[in-house]
This record gives C-alpha cells, sequence and structure tokens, in this order.
C-alpha cells in the first residue's frame, strides 16, 4: 500500500469541500461567504504580504482530547494531493480528530496584551504524511483535513489572513469536561462545518486497541507519532499551491493521559473512511503553542503534486 490516489476521485469534489458556507441561512451569510471563498481576495492578498514577516501566533490551549481511528487508507489517500504519500500499516492509516480551547489565542508580539485576546474553541482534523515531503517539511508532518472555530471573527481572520487555516463555523460548538471525562459536540447547521460528537471517559491503564497494537510498538510510539509535530501541509483551493506551516507544540509525554469513549462516536467524515475498530483516546491537559510560519509553496505541478483528487 503506497497512499496513491484511487482513480476514481474527482476534482470538483475537491474544490468544492473546502468552500465556506455560513451555518445560518439568510443574506449576510451568503455574502459573507462570497467574500471569504474569494479567489481574487486571497491572491491580492498573498502578494501584498508574502513578503512580510510572519506574526507568530501564540496561545495556551487546554483540555486537548485526541480521537484517532485507524481507517481505509486507500481511501484516505485520495483525501491528498497526487505526489503525497501517507503513512500506513497494513492498508490502513491513522485519522485524528483533536479538539480543545485555545488561551488568548493572538500575536505572539502583544505580550501581556495578548490576555485581552478571546479563546476560541477549535477541532483540528489531519492524516499523518510519509515522505518525499515539499521542501522544508520536517518528518513529522501532518495533512489537515478540517478546521473548526467557535468564533466567527477567528473564521474570517483565518480565511482572509491565512490559507492553510481554512476554518469553518458550525452552528453549535461545545467542547469541556463532563464528570470525570470530557464531552464535545460540532453541529454544522446549514454550513459547511463537518460534525462530530464523542464522550470519553478516563482510562484504567494506557492500551492500544487491537489495530493500533499492530502498527505500534508502545503506547509512547503511538502518542508521540500523533500528538508531537513540527508542521502542517494543507492545500489552498483558492490559489491552487500547497501551504505549510511550521508549529511549535511541546508536548510531554509524561503529562498524556488515556481516555477510552463512554458511548458511541459520531464523525461526518467516518462515512467516506471506513473505520476499523476503536478510536484510540487520550488527553493533553494543557500545553503551550505557536503558530511559527505560513509559506505558499511554489507551483504543485514544477514539484510533481497536483490538486487533491477528492476533498
Amino acid at each position: 500500500m503506497d497512499g496513491s490516489a484511487p482513480p476514481t476521485a474527482t476534482a470538483s469534489a475537491s474544490r468544492a469541500r473546502g468552500a465556506y458556507r455560513h451555518p445560518y441561512p439568510g443574506v449576510a451569510g451568503r455574502l459573507l461567504a462570497r467574500v471569504l471563498n474569494a479567489r481574487t481576495l486571497a491572491r491580492v492578498r498573498l502578494a501584498l504580504f508574502a513578503r512580510l514577516p510572519f506574526p507568530v501566533l501564540r496561545s495556551d490551549v487546554a483540555d486537548v482530547v485526541y480521537v484517532t481511528w485507524m481507517v481505509d487508507a486507500r481511501a484516505a489517500a485520495a483525501l491528498l494531493p497526487a505526489g503525497l504519500r501517507l503513512w500506513t500499516h497494513e492498508g490502513k492509516t491513522p485519522l485524528t480528530v483533536l479538539t480543545y480551547r485555545h488561551g488568548h489565542f493572538g500575536p505572539a508580539l502583544a505580550g501581556p496584551l495578548r490576555r485581552l485576546f478571546p479563546s476560541p474553541l477549535q477541532s483540528n482534523w489531519r492524516l499523518y504524511l510519509d515522505g518525499p515531503l515539499p521542501p522544508g517539511a520536517p518528518p513529522q508532518t501532518v495533512w489537515f483535513l478540517e478546521n473548526i472555530i467557535d468564533n466567527g471573527a477567528y473564521v474570517a481572520a483565518t480565511r482572509l489572513f491565512s490559507d492553510i487555516m481554512q476554518t469553518h463555523r458550525p452552528a453549535h460548538f461545545s467542547h469541556g469536561p463532563r464528570g470525570d471525562g470530557y464531552a464535545t459536540r460540532i453541529e454544522p447547521g446549514d454550513g459547511s462545518a463537518p460534525s462530530f460528537a464523542c464522550t470519553v471517559a478516563p482510562a484504567v491503564r494506557p492500551a492500544l486497541p487491537p489495530d493500533f497494537a499492530a502498527a505500534f510498538a508502545s503506547w509512547n510510539d503511538a502518542v508521540t507519532m500523533l500528538a508531537c509535530q513540527d508542521a502542517a501541509l494543507g492545500w489552498s483551493a483558492r490559489l491552487g499551491k500547497l501551504v505549510l506551516s511550521h508549529i511549535d507544540l511541546p508536548i510531554p509525554l509524561d503529562a498524556v493521559r488515556a481516555l477510552v469513549p463512554a458511548g458511541p462516536v459520531a464523525c461526518s467524515l467516518l462515512d467516506a473512511l471506513p473505520a476499523a475498530g476503536e478510536p484510540l483516546c487520550f488527553l493533553v491537559p494543557q500545553v503551550p503553542f505557536r503558530v511559527l510560519s505560513e509559506t505558499v509553496l511554489a507551483d504543485p505541478r514544477s514539484g510533481g503534486l497536483g490538486e487533491p483528487t477528492l476533498r
């Protein structure tokens, strides 16, 4: 299994998936969607700001819950541009939904004034890449599938000023402690956000579900791969190019707490990516997080990389 895309995937579905659709019907929502999806606006902004230093972003994130399935690798490969390859084991690859609360997400240069910035909820959905990777991408690089934020101002800011963070705003987003565990719920309404519902509880001890035990030598090996990344790649449909973002997320393994599902888990993406067995779940109580850079890569066709065949 080499992670290559199946030949039946279509480019038209790729272009449709990343577009923003407002969660509430009405003229205002349709107008906002037109602005946030505008290709010309994205290209003008890139031309104006491409040579300026990237403003490092910082957040003190908390309640970071990871939920990961081993899914069909051939189906997941259809979500990548041609030329990229997934990490796989026996025809399966990890798909992670991680959800957390920001802690005053804003420019690091704001210093103590960063406390004035809000602390929205965010959910990041990703796959895990294997070489070869584009120049500048470190080995620990993930592929961004979805980003969901519950704050409209952050959704607008990321779509207007970022090419990798093509975020969606759901009609309802809740995430936080429930009893001795955590509960997460994302409901798209009429919008473009995916749906997700999960309640987790503390595990008696760290243990890998069978499909993970077959793919990883130990609990620490699995957590290291799933949680410790240095960069992310994504696709900008507006620019027709790959985007690379370097991050700093220093997660100490001894702080990770094992979790187990406390009931059925619902994830809309699993309709397209058949999962094998129970998800692997764990919690990172808190960790400082920085976005260090964002770079629009050269025309992917020059490096053998093309538009995702199915998004």
